[in-house]
């Protein structure tokens, strides 16, 4: 009877490794073909899917949005106002470019995460309302874009994959927990979300590329998963996002005998990196200025049109670091500052202001008034200060 026994064990050992092995294989067929939850390697490119329809965008634009001051339909102000802002980490390494979807961001922030490499922070929520918008390479969490993100009410939105978590200052990870943004549910991380909000795309430029630089999703996948976790316009409890928002003011943008003829703004955020120069070039006629970066023209891969917007605002921040073994540095957000604002073919002076994490960067004229952007897209380009800007 124990002989017996024993060989039962062994049998049920046996017969359950056998369909662990037949899991395993299946897993990893799946995992190859439609993308690993975990974002591992077995993953193959997913094909677009097609989006929604399109709205009428030959409506009357009658609609501003609170974000950029920019004018759209009532259609899609209908939309966007059933949403809150969705900020998404895109990476800018050389090898990631084009990337996907800035070209439909409302405000783009631009930083250096490391090694004089920048990143962004691409803020969606008006532009993207008449169609889904594929959006990569995502990229990973650093403390100072939880920090700008913050700026967008109470809980805003943050897809990003990862992120900084050794223990101090730079433990971006860290603080989302810190911050409630895990219990909320407005911390869109890949590692936790997976297929299909995200998956990789290794041929995305028609050539394969490293893993690092596959990582995609759409900004309507990310709001429906927002959606499910009871993040609208309103949390659970019914408060909206906006009930504590702070807007910048804004004006029509100046008519063509009004516009100014700074026609190129240069600067380099470090003078050992130039593929992350930067240059803007004005166009008069259009009244807005197009993206250089590095020695190429930069475009956007949804559509292959040059980079464009209304308003550049250079503002100037301390950097601090490396301040760990793996380089990540810091930018001070808060406080106060110098910087200077493009727009409309002129050049001017402001001072801005943050008084906390969760508070509006607020910009000043020289007199202490506050500054008026012209309606339309925002670069924000956070250069560390003694930074040369030419123009």
């Amino acid at each position: 009877m124990i002989g017996q026994h024993k060989k039962s064990n062994i049998f049920f050992i046996l017969g359950g490794l056998g369909v662990y092995l037949v899991s395993a294989g299946i897993s990893f067929a799946a995992f190859k073909f439609l993308g690993s939850p975990e974002g591992g390697s077995f993953v193959s490119p997913l094909p677009a899917e097609e989006g929604r329809a399109k709205i009428d965008l030959s409506a009357p634009k009658t609609e501003a949005c609170p974000l950029n001051g920019q004018m759209f339909t009532q259609a899609e102000r209908a939309i966007w106002e059933a949403r809150r802002p969705l900020g998404v980490m895109i990476e800018n390494h050389f090898d990631s470019r084009p990337q996907s979807g800035l070209s439909k961001a409302d405000v783009v922030y631009e930083a250096v995460a490391e090694g004089g490499i920048t990143r962004f922070l691409a803020v969606y929520f008006c532009n993207a309302s008449a169609e889904d918008v594929l959006v990569g390479p995502v990229r990973s969490a650093r403390t100072y874009y939880l920090d700008w993100i913050s700026e967008y009410g109470d809980y805003p939105l943050y897809a990003h994959v990862g992120g900084a978590n050794l223990p101090g200052k730079a433990n971006a990870l860290g603080q989302i927990g810190d911050y409630g943004w895990l219990r909320m549910g407005n911390d869109l991380d890949q590692f936790s979300m997976g297929f299909p909000t995200y998956w990789r795309d290794y041929e995305r430029l028609g050539h394969e590329v490293a893993t690092e630089h596959t990582m995609y999703s759409s900004v309507d996948k990310l709001w429906a998963a927002a959606a499910k976790r009871g993040l609208t316009q309103v949390d659970e409890d019914g408060n909206r996002w906006d009930e504590e928002f702070v807007g910048w003011e804004f004006q029509d943008g100046a008519g063509q005998g009004e516009r100014g003829e700074t026609s190129k703004i240069s600067f380099n955020f470090w003078d050992s990196q130039p593929q992350y120069a930067v240059t803007w070039e004005y166009d008069q006629n259009q009244n807005r200025y197009y993206r250089t970066n590095g020695s190429g023209e930069h475009v956007d891969l949804n559509t292959n049109e040059r980079l464009s917007t209304s308003v550049i605002v250079i503002q100037f921040v301390k950097e601090v670091g490396p301040i760990d073994e793996l380089k990540h540095l810091l930018y001070p957000t808060t406080g106060q500052g110098k910087g200077i604002v493009f727009q409309n073919g002129q050049a001017a002076k402001v001072n801005w202001e943050k008084d906390s994490r969760t508070d509006r960067t607020m910009f000043t004229d020289a007199s202490g008034n506050p500054f008026t952007f012209s309606r339309g897209v925002i670069w924000m380009e956070m250069v560390p200060i003694g930074t040369t800007v030419d123009y």
